[in-house]
């Protein structure tokens, strides 16, 4: 058991303390165009897709150059629709209509991702965002593969991410509702088909083997931070007991970490994943573009009431989880207990 280094506020001291937080990101939302709420995310999507086509294209050229333009083309762009897709439609902030908001979901994330969207959208927002770090809900434990080694996991594992996510999503299937799971099956199929399809026939690829293995290429191309940033901004900060958890405004600005801003990781994984997850876990109904205009109002805010505000490399965070791997990755966490919060 570990206890914070000073008792923070209370519950009541914490409720107006996130009451207040939210009012003065509320005024900066309703003075914010519909451009800046959702236009720019959905602008980045809309390229992504147009993009599609020329990254097929390339790969037509018997030429290295042109090969490495259309793989990285199709790497990014996929990339972006099935990570910074995903996850805004999985918080429906890409449109304020329910209506749309689901079809946007199941077009991210089972056309693009071959995964379930229902599956997806309770793991990550019932759990992983009501139980930020919380042991055995929300403590991103699924990330976790014990029995691999540091390197392994760390350099060998995020190529299996592009063949364990359908595998996954096929596993769950057998626990939805019949209709629910043919719909997934059929999307899933769908995505998967139509990518192999157009490299057949739109790349020209003459053997199939060449084809899947193009597919499997894209879809890895940046599995490594896909995995590292899953870990590196919640596992090796508190965890708390499902039983004293703390109040949401200590265990958002406790159990999260920041990134510094980096230019493709911002475009393919979104704002939200990287350099302003504290503020995502606040507000997490915010698109990308959103949670980067009110960060220097949260950042100030918590710094002012000496709130935590975690922030660290990706370079630092990938050397302290290769010498602390076992810690982090193998034995239960440590629960830190808030003296006088719960």
């Amino acid at each position: 058991m570990e206890t914070v280094r000073s008792a923070p506020p209370g519950d009541g001291a914490a409720e107006a303390l996130l009451k207040e937080l939210e009012r003065q990101v509320q005024d900066v939302v309703r003075a914010s165009s519909w451009w800046e709420r959702h236009g720019v995310d959905c602008a980045i999507l809309a390229l992504s897709l147009l993009a599609l086509p020329a990254g097929f294209l390339c790969l037509r050229f018997h030429n290295i150059l042109a090969f490495a333009t259309g793989i990285t083309i199709l790497g990014v762009c996929h990339y972006t629709l099935t990570v910074k897709g995903s996850h805004l439609a999985t918080h429906s902030a890409l449109t304020e209509s329910k209506r749309w908001g689901k079809i946007l979901m199941i077009f991210f994330l089972e056309v693009c991702t071959a995964f379930s969207a229902e599956f997806a959208k309770f793991n990550h927002v019932n759990l992983h965002h009501v139980y930020t770090n919380v042991v055995g809900l929300g403590d991103s434990s699924t990330w976790k593969a014990p029995l691999l080694n540091r390197y392994v996991y760390m350099f060998l594992g995020p190529l299996l991410v592009p063949i364990v996510t359908p595998l996954v999503a096929l596993e769950h299937l057998r626990k939805e509702e019949p209709r629910t799971a043919l719909r997934t099956l059929g999307f899933i199929c769908l995505g998967l088909y139509s990518q192999y399809w157009l490299f057949m026939n739109v790349s020209g690829f003459k053997n199939p083997s060449s084809a899947l293995a193009c597919m499997l290429l894209t879809r890895s191309l940046l599995a490594h931070p896909y995995l590292h940033v899953n870990i590196f901004q919640h596992i090796g900060l508190p965890m708390f007991s499902p039983d004293k958890k703390p109040r949401r405004i200590h265990m958002m600005t406790l159990g999260v970490l920041n990134l510094p801003r980096q230019p493709v990781l911002d475009w393919a994984f979104g704002h939200s994943l990287i350099s302003c997850h504290v503020e995502h876990h606040l507000f997490p109904w915010l698109s990308d573009h959103m949670c980067l205009k009110v960060k220097p109002l949260v950042s100030k805010f918590l710094h002012e009431k000496q709130l935590p505000y975690n922030e660290d490399s990706y370079l630092a965070r990938l050397q302290l989880f290769l010498s602390r791997y076992e810690e982090f990755m193998v034995h239960a966490p440590p629960i830190t207990e808030l003296v006088g919060v719960q």
